[in-house]
């Protein structure tokens, strides 16, 4: 069920933004439709997720119309500030969107493309677990405007499937693939590495399976513990190890050797996209719209949103989420309109970890004459900082990631 929610002011019960806001329609504008249905909770899993036994009163069965509420108010909330634009991205998360009816997540879709529009060659992504995905899902949603599929394949050695708690068949990650493969749309493998007793050779043997479904796009993520997860609780009985951050990171290199060799480029820390001839590119667009700042609104329980700078998170369980939006009140919990200083500490976060690199001028000028040292200290290629004047990671520093955005910010 995840973390607590962010402090902040309290968010009014129409959900109007304040007074004189403004906001700027040029800005590219995303939406997030967060399904928060699972089977089973994985023991790494943070994300507001619910399995049957947690949802307490709220119905997988109703959620598609209770979203579309949140769908609804959100028109009307962004064309009082004349801020209603078409979407250029559409990401289906969670949880497990795939629970869901096809038929369900299309409604969905509709709802948010009657609401806001949408633009000519948009992508939309669904994520889906892999025993979830059949010929008949993947046509409906193609039908319903789906371009682009990610799938959970998170590993392709049974052990480190166990440890992470993941139940799907590992043969079913070739079936899904091919079939959204064959109605053409996008696909996308998810991978998690350092998982208790995951070897380096079973982190190979992961990305050569992941590399002969030649997939478009792969992301490939450490293993990170979250307090008040099933996997910290192990490891705080020492039950399992904690993971090795000297073998993470030779299974970082290892990605990233073996997926530029197989022709994909890196172009954010965890992600890598095959670049094909011409204009296309297979990079996920609906991440760059966290990453440059752009705005988007999350619907569902737990989503959060961002407008112009005004960020706000939605109740976290799916049955209050349900009973405020029944009573034709906005879903949020808080709000907030970060200052400059949190700002800036996000755009460098954020977009230093980009293969475009983090302009200078995005840094604190306090601040900048730190770049010299990172040079220095072989985390900045000195080429890009002084001909482009932008931050670009070598390995090394993507390596170092955290410890470059404290260089630059503390």
């Amino acid at each position: 069920m995840g973390g607590p929610l962010p402090l902040g002011d309290p968010a009014p019960a129409d959900g109007r933004f304040p007074t004189g806001f403004p906001v700027d329609p040029a800005v590219p504008f995303s939406a997030y439709l967060h399904v928060p249905f699972c089977r089973v909770r994985c023991g790494y899993c943070d994300f507001n997720t619910y399995t049957a036994t947690e949802l307490r009163g709220a119905r997988q069965d109703q959620y598609a119309d209770t979203l579309i509420r949140e769908i609804e108010l959100a028109r009307g909330v962004l064309d009082e500030v004349g801020g209603v634009r078409p979407m250029d991205t559409v990401f289906f998360g969670g949880g497990t969107p795939t629970l869901l009816p096809a038929g369900d997540l299309a409604r969905m879709l509709q709802a948010a493309t009657d609401a806001f529009g949408i633009r000519d060659g948009a992508e939309v992504t669904v994520e889906a677990n892999p025993d979830t995905v059949t010929p008949q899902v993947v046509q409906t949603l193609l039908e319903a405007g789906v371009t682009r599929m990610s799938i959970g394949m998170q590993s392709a050695v049974p052990h480190v499937l166990a440890a992470l708690d993941r139940t799907h068949d590992p043969e079913n990650v070739t079936t899904a693939v091919r079939f959204a493969r064959e109605a053409g749309l996008d696909v996308s493998v998810d991978l998690i590495y350092g998982a208790p007793g995951e070897s380096l050779a079973d982190w190979e043997r992961s990305l050569d399976v992941a590399l002969e479904l030649e997939p478009d796009h792969i992301s490939a993520y450490a293993l990170i513990i979250e307090d008040g997860t099933k996997l910290a609780r192990q490891i705080r009985r020492g039950e399992v190890p904690a993971p090795d951050d000297d073998l993470q990171a030779d299974m970082y290199e290892l990605a990233d050797r073996r997926l530029a060799d197989a022709g994909f480029d890196w172009y954010e820390v965890s992600n890598w996209a095959r670049t094909p001839t011409g204009s296309a590119t297979h990079q996920s667009r609906h991440n760059f719209a966290y990453w440059r700042g752009f705005d988007w609104w999350g619907f569902g329980p737990g989503a959060h949103s961002h407008v112009a700078g005004l960020r706000w998170w939605n109740v976290k369980h799916p049955a209050a989420y349900a009973q405020r939006l029944s009573l034709g009140e906005s879903p949020a919990a808080g709000r907030e309109r970060p200052d400059e200083q949190a700002r800036t500490l996000e755009r460098v976060l954020l977009r230093s970890r980009l293969a475009e690199g983090l302009p200078v001028e995005d840094i604190a000028e306090t601040h900048r004459d730190r770049v010299a040292e990172l040079i220095s200290d072989g985390l900045v290629d000195a080429a890009s900082a002084l001909r482009d004047r932008r931050v670009r990671l070598t390995l090394r520093g993507r390596l170092l990631a955290d410890a470059v955005v404290r260089t630059l910010t503390e």
